[in-house]
């Protein structure tokens, strides 16, 4: 509620240029600077909020349309103010240069002269993202086309995990700094063996290929999977007289149809890389996908959906 209360306040002051509210000279109680990045110089926390496990959804701009792509994972928002006599652009080349210090690498930077359209709508009312649908959409609507902006998304591997840093500025009476951090860690431990996928197939009948990535919404096999991927092809070529499914499974987020043919083809990737890299005898596999038909978790939780999206070995 306080959330709500707070960035309702926001958009209403965006909408009419009036301050209706002192700003922070302190940070809020029990907020703190992200470890890896530090603030903006001199600016204060107004807004300070953690999620262990939500979904997120990163930008990236395809000829000159803005598109949406989700990523799962611990989520940091900070919400900062500064000082009127710093720009948008001081700002965010102290954070791209910061981000850059600390190695990451730079996704996308977005401004008006490169974006089309200013972002404020779409970042605060929720055209792209759960958690950045910081209030109703359908409540309050400003129009912030002509304001000074930047976004920036940078990303960085840290062993086990990918972090993902976005930077949202704005200029209203004051800047404002919108701060997100997403740490992306895989959710299943190890690899597929040839052993575990023997017992796996004897007692079940299916075994999910853990250590099989792909980057979200596409089919696109990660580097990061080879290693599982010459265990799955060591266990098929031990076991050439027998038939396997390679199944590709989804949550339930989005078109249902949309859902069943990325399950396919990724399935069909799985597939055409064990054959083709691996030697796998094609006749012993085929792909199929099924979309979300066929969870093994609650679709109700990031974490079941976490769990529900996969590639399945079943016996034919």
């Amino acid at each position: 509620m306080k959330a709500k209360i707070f960035l309702t306040t926001i958009a209403l002051m965006m909408l009419t240029g009036v301050s209706l509210f002192a700003q922070r000279t302190t940070d809020i109680k029990g907020s703190k600077d992200y470890p890896l990045v530090s603030r903006f110089n001199g600016s204060v926390i107004e807004w300070y909020q953690v999620k262990n496990f939500d979904r997120y959804y990163m930008l990236s701009l395809k000829d000159n349309k803005l598109q949406p792509y989700e990523i799962d994972g611990k989520v940091t928002r900070i919400q900062y103010s500064s000082q009127k006599e710093h720009s948008v652009f001081e700002i965010y080349k102290s954070y791209e240069s910061a981000l850059k210090n600390a190695g990451f690498k730079i996704l996308l930077t977005l401004d008006k002269n490169n974006c089309g359209i200013n972002l404020s709508e779409q970042l605060y009312i929720g055209e792209f993202n759960g958690l950045n649908a910081l209030t109703d959409r359908n409540s309050i609507k400003p129009d912030y086309r002509e304001g000074e902006f930047a976004y920036l998304s940078a990303k960085k591997k840290i062993n086990d995990k990918e972090v993902y840093i976005v930077v949202y500025i704005t200029n209203w009476n004051y800047p404002l700094i919108t701060f997100d951090a997403v740490e992306v860690k895989h959710m299943d431990k190890g690899l597929v063996t040839v052993q575990n996928l023997g017992e796996g197939l004897t007692s079940a009948g299916h075994v999910a290929l853990a250590g099989v990535y792909f980057d979200t919404g596409k089919s696109t096999i990660k580097p990061e999977s080879q290693q599982a991927l010459k265990n799955i092809a060591d266990f098929l070529k031990s076991n050439t007289s027998k038939k396997f499914l390679i199944v590709g499974h989804t949550d339930n987020t989005g078109d249902f149809d949309a859902n069943v043919k990325l399950s396919t083809v990724r399935a069909q990737s799985v597939v055409q890389e064990l054959v083709s890299k691996y030697g796998v005898n094609k006749d012993q596999l085929k792909a199929f996908g099924v979309g979300s038909a066929s969870p093994v978790a609650n679709n109700s939780t990031a974490a079941g959906k976490a769990k529900n999206r996969r590639v399945e070995i079943v016996v034919q």
